[in-house]
């Protein structure tokens, strides 16, 4: 058995972060509740945890329930020990918990280590800042280029050419006087 320390980092201005030790061979869903423990939230929330490469690009979802259309196809957390998502290759995954609230943390593993004679695990190794009381503000920005040709009014005349084809909007299935 291997222990595996993570930095639990809340995405935030602030430095608010944990540092948890936890066996391989535990599951995801530990460390999920070793989170929710670290951070003193209540446990009562969903939650997921994304793949993720070195720039921290959200890729897939294992998520604490199986929330899929089809009963069995999601990933679930509890059927995957730490090691088969973390080593020395693979170190970051994203959390998310509330998804109201949309807690989001970078889970960075730091290190594998020995376990250590009479440690109990999982173990909050390290604790820094406070929590705020509500989740940060997420800003999104779209780095892309906008690829749309825009007239001086702001519209795109690709966005008006369904109108200007002669069709009707019988055609589309709509009723003249549908109510």
């Amino acid at each position: 058995m291997s222990i595996y320390k993570f930095r639990v980092i809340l995405d935030d201005e602030d430095d608010v972060f944990r540092d948890i030790a936890i066996a391989d061979e535990d599951s995801l869903e530990d460390l999920h509740n070793a989170i929710v423990n670290a951070f003193d939230f209540d446990g009562m929330e969903p939650a997921s945890f994304y793949s993720s490469d070195d720039q921290w690009s959200q890729g897939e979802e294992i998520s604490l329930f199986d929330t899929g259309d089809v009963p069995g196809e999601a990933k679930i957390m509890a059927d995957y020990q730490i090691s088969e998502w973390f080593s020395e290759d693979m170190t970051k995954m994203i959390y998310v918990y509330d998804y109201i609230n949309m807690w989001t943390f970078f889970v960075e593993l730091a290190a594998i280590d020995e376990p250590e004679l009479g440690t109990t695990y999982p173990n909050v190794l390290f604790s820094h800042g406070i929590m705020p009381a509500m989740a940060p503000e997420k800003k999104f920005v779209d780095d892309s280029e906008n690829l749309l040709d825009f007239d001086e009014d702001g519209y795109d005349e690709e966005d008006f050419d369904q109108f200007d084809s002669g069709e009707n909007f019988e055609d589309y299935g709509f009723e003249e006087n549908w109510n």
